[in-house]
């Protein structure tokens, strides 16, 4: 063999076993980060105020936002009607749902959205949209023909499943012909350019595990990274294998809403609906075995600011939560590794509120710490507080993020050691902390002085030298 022939073969033994070492890049290794229309605009939205939402989201992607994300409701020419007639739903030549060209003149001339996937990622961003799962009951009426198939909408759809809370679709047969439906629909909105994709009615109530592997086959089909996102919640502790396997994130609640607590919502409806902040704490702490680069337990947006033209839930509004609430809420979904995606109207963001989703230490524990995790066992006074811990690897040592939650109705000021929290270091060491921009530094056994509003939350970085 030449000398040449030994180095090529080198070069091509070097560079295989540096591709099969490499850990495996997903669509989604960090918590996704971006903006979803559903809180603000409920079935509403259109072409230009998608646009001077998500310019506002452009603005903030150096803090790592991402996703700009179109909720229910883009292919209806009438968003205010009250049935699938009056709503005039849009379709293809395939049964495929497609825009309504009233509210996204773009799409016209057959192209879809994307026009304005291709402006979202000029903004440096990614583009997301919103389905139901199944097929449009009028595919299936007219047995439109299934896209690179010999089947048709009949074939596909199962007519005894029906969403119990959304009458527009049926559901999809678990046989080849459901498989050419979803590769057909999905081809065509990666075609699109589409980078996320939410889809409803299928991870509670029911739970539609066939449906769940058909989507994962069909995305990973159509060639492009697609993150999937399963709604709504609960999703039952049981599905954890499954969504994990086929999915990046999955619901753990019912719909989340700016209240408390469910008994203190307007109007409350049944079951967990509205979930309240008082309930994620708990809900967090079950599913955080689960979560891990690629698989994110999600518990829903952050219906933060104002909340106009036509929430999805409720009337038009300012956020029914305290300032103290609303950070409460951002602390703890950053410091648990949920998904961060915004309800709000970002044309009228208030200075507080992006204050807040601009805090460089929050998000980024919440992308790049190692683990977090509930602390069980706090001492007496406790009682009514949650503690949260996160790290992150550092050099020469990592950094902590410690996350204190009152949950009382009253404001209240406690003792407690960093041993008490699980933080051990040499006594050589020193703790410097930074709680609310005040800092100290101690040892692990000596006490700090928490201070908590009510509803509210403080947060303290920790840095061992």
């Amino acid at each position: 063999m030449s000398r040449t022939n030994q180095i090529w073969l080198l070069i091509a033994a070097f560079l295989f076993f540096s591709t099969a070492s490499a850990p495996a890049q997903g669509p989604a290794n960090t918590p996704p980060m971006g903006w979803n229309s559903w809180d603000a605009y409920g079935l509403t939205i259109d072409e230009a105020d998608f646009k001077a939402n998500t310019t506002v989201l452009a603005g903030m992607k150096q803090y790592g936002w991402q996703y700009a994300v179109i909720d229910e409701g883009w292919y209806l020419q009438n968003p205010f009607g009250t049935d699938t007639e009056s709503q005039k739903f849009v379709y293809d030549a395939n049964g495929r749902l497609i825009p309504a060209l009233n509210r996204f003149p773009d799409a016209a001339n057959g192209v879809g959205l994307k026009p304005l996937a291709d402006w979202v990622h000029t903004q440096g961003l990614k583009f997301g949209i919103h389905l139901i799962r199944g097929i449009p009951r009028a595919s299936v009426r007219d047995n439109k023909p299934i896209a690179g198939s010999t089947f048709h909408g009949a074939d596909a759809a199962d007519t005894t499943d029906v969403c119990p809370w959304n009458q527009d679709n049926f559901g999809i047969r678990d046989n080849a012909a459901g498989q050419a439906w979803y590769d057909s629909m999905i081809g065509l909105y990666a075609s699109w350019g589409v980078d996320y994709l939410k889809v409803d009615c299928i991870s509670d109530r029911p739970y539609k595990g066939s449906e769940i592997r058909q989507l994962a086959a069909a995305i990973k089909k159509a060639g492009r990274p697609i993150v999937l996102s399963l709604s709504p919640g609960p999703t039952k502790l049981e599905h954890a294998a499954e969504v994990g396997k086929y999915a990046q994130l999955w619901r753990i609640s019912d719909d989340h809403w700016d209240v408390w607590h469910k008994d203190s919502a307007p109007g409350e409806g049944s079951g967990e609906f509205p979930f309240g902040l008082r309930d994620a704490f708990d809900r967090l702490a079950a599913w955080n075995p689960y979560v891990k680069p690629g698989n994110w337990p999600d518990e829903d947006m952050l219906p933060f600011g104002s909340l106009t033209p036509h929430p999805g839930w409720g009337e038009p509004r300012q956020s029914r939560y305290t300032q103290d609430e609303e950070q409460a809420e951002f602390t703890l979904w950053a410091i648990s590794r949920s998904p961060l995606i915004l309800g709000a109207n970002l044309t009228k963001l208030d200075d507080f509120t992006r204050t807040l989703i601009t805090s460089k230490d929050l998000i980024d524990f919440n992308q790049h710490a190692q683990e977090s995790h509930p602390v069980k066992d706090l001492p007496p006074g406790f009682e009514h507080m949650r503690v949260w811990v996160a790290s992150k690897p550092g050099k020469p040592n990592p950094a902590y993020l410690i996350a204190f939650f009152n949950l009382d109705e009253k404001p209240v000021e406690l003792q407690i050691t960093l041993q008490q929290l699980g933080l051990h270091f040499p006594k050589d060491q020193t703790a410097h902390l930074d709680c609310n921009k005040v800092k100290t530094s101690v040892s692990d056994s000596q006490s700090i002085t928490v201070f908590g509003h009510a509803h509210g939350s403080t947060v303290c970085r920790v840095d061992i030298f």
